[in-house]
């Protein structure tokens, strides 16, 4: 090619900018995305102020004395100690009543993530009779209210020898996280890519190791959202275990806090009240914080999917 030829095909670089600059040139906010990006930013403040408030306020009341709150409930504690804590933890057997749900939900949470995983696992991947009626029946399972489960479930468990029992209280937790766990999960094996799951059989692996070795790990984002759901609800539970666990020595946080409220009557020690409900949050504030770059990562995946 000559020179002349060149000189006549060279491109002009200032077109080429132009050119760059129309195609990568990002839309122009409107006025109204500004007002709805103003307003979500105001709802989401007052969002955040309504819940941390209260929290802040608990904490601050858990270094105070009974006196000291009804004189200032806004001020700051007159002594910085740990003697509220201390009450609440000894005098007011939080102790047992905090290794006691530690154990309870501990253990059903294991079990109802192994089942649940299984389960959803096998609804999802393979066609089996009935599998359809198995699936809508763990549907009809989350709306079914537990208040009317129990009567029933107190003379199943008193007839197992279950009753007012650590041990029963699991299989009542279990029983009732299974649902939702099934449905959540559901999604996430049934997106899973089959081509996977056909090279381990390929490879020689069996159903056990190919679900436990390949297809669990693939659906970790979902374990880890659905585990922190299920822990807070389990830690939580009131109403489950105030009907189906009577014996003191067995009671769990949730009864722990009922049982202090209401058996000074009115002469309550507030200080430690507040102390004893930090202590009932803190757990589940830890597990949150620590897990929470999993919660969203599963969120955005599953919408993503």
């Amino acid at each position: 090619m000559s020179l002349a030829t060149r000189a006549a095909v060279t491109i002009d670089p200032k077109a080429i900018d132009q050119n760059a600059d129309k195609q990568i040139r990002t839309p122009k906010s409107t006025g109204s995305d500004k007002v709805v990006g103003g307003i979500s930013h105001i709802v989401l403040a007052i969002w955040a102020i309504v819940v941390i408030l209260p929290l802040l306020w608990t904490l601050l009341s858990s270094f105070k004395t009974t006196k000291e709150i009804f004189k200032s409930p806004f001020g700051l504690p007159a002594n910085w100690n740990f003697d509220n804590f201390v009450n609440a933890w000894v005098k007011n057997n939080f102790g047992p009543m905090f290794l006691n749900t530690v154990i309870v939900v501990g253990v059903a949470l294991v079990l109802v993530m192994l089942l649940g995983a299984m389960c959803a696992y096998v609804l999802a991947r393979f066609s089996i009779p009935g599998s359809r009626i198995i699936y809508y029946l763990m549907l009809a399972g989350l709306t079914f209210p537990v208040f009317l489960a129990i009567v029933p479930l107190f003379f199943i468990l008193q007839s197992m020898q279950l009753l007012n029992t650590l041990p029963g209280l699991i299989i009542t937790y279990v029983s009732f996280a299974l649902p939702f766990t099934v449905f959540f999960l559901f999604s996430f094996f049934k997106t899973l890519p089959y081509e996977i799951q056909e090279a381990a059989y390929v490879d020689g692996a069996s159903e056990w190791r190919t679900f436990f070795q390949v297809m669990l790990p693939m659906a970790k984002p979902g374990l880890a959202a659905v585990a922190i759901m299920n822990f807070l609800g389990l830690w939580n539970q009131f109403l489950l275990p105030i009907s189906l666990n009577t014996d003191q020595s067995k009671y769990v946080l949730s009864q722990g806090m009922a049982s202090f409220a209401s058996s000074a009557g009115y002469q309550v020690d507030f200080g430690a009240m507040f102390a004893a409900v930090i202590i009932t949050i803190v757990p589940v504030l830890i597990v949150y914080i620590l897990f929470q770059r999993q919660l969203q990562g599963s969120v955005s995946q599953g919408t993503s999917k």
